[in-house]
């Protein structure tokens, strides 16, 4: 009895096992000031995209402003991502803006996806994570 058990021990120890979740750690750089706050979002869902508020499965974070800041996201599952950052300088919640339309305060998106008339596509600032840690550098934008 004990051979077959260790027969089939052995082939499920040869078996692979899902791809574990990971990390994704975010420098944000060209910051003009470090008053306020950076507010983060990270999520797989293009329809939500860059405000992640209606994703649950979104992944989101505040963090003091600084020169340099470091933003980590664990327990991230391989797959297609964008990122979104506001600089909020006033910690008001919210992406200020002047005439209602543009941006009074810094922004930021993965792949350094640019803002023409509007924020950018999913598409534009999507990349992949796989199951190993990531490392993204993220500059601040401002108008």
């Amino acid at each position: 009895m004990k051979a077959p058990a260790l027969l089939v021990a052995g082939a499920l120890a040869g078996v692979a096992a899902p791809a574990a979740a990971n990390e994704v750690t975010i420098t944000v750089t060209n910051l003009r000031s470090t008053e306020g706050v950076v507010r983060a979002c990270m999520t797989t869902n293009e329809d939500v995209f860059p405000r992640c508020r209606k994703d649950p499965a979104s992944h989101r974070t505040v963090v003091p402003a600084g020169k340099t800041v470091t933003i980590r996201f664990t327990g991230v599952k391989p797959g297609d991502y964008a990122i979104a950052l506001l600089h909020d300088e006033n910690d008001n919640g919210k992406a200020d803006r002047t005439l209602g339309m543009i941006p009074r305060e810094g922004y930021g998106f993965s792949r350094d996806a640019k803002v023409r008339m509007g924020p950018p596509k999913f598409r534009d600032a999507v990349f992949t994570h796989g199951a190993e840690k990531q490392k993204l550098n993220i500059k601040m934008r401002y108008f």
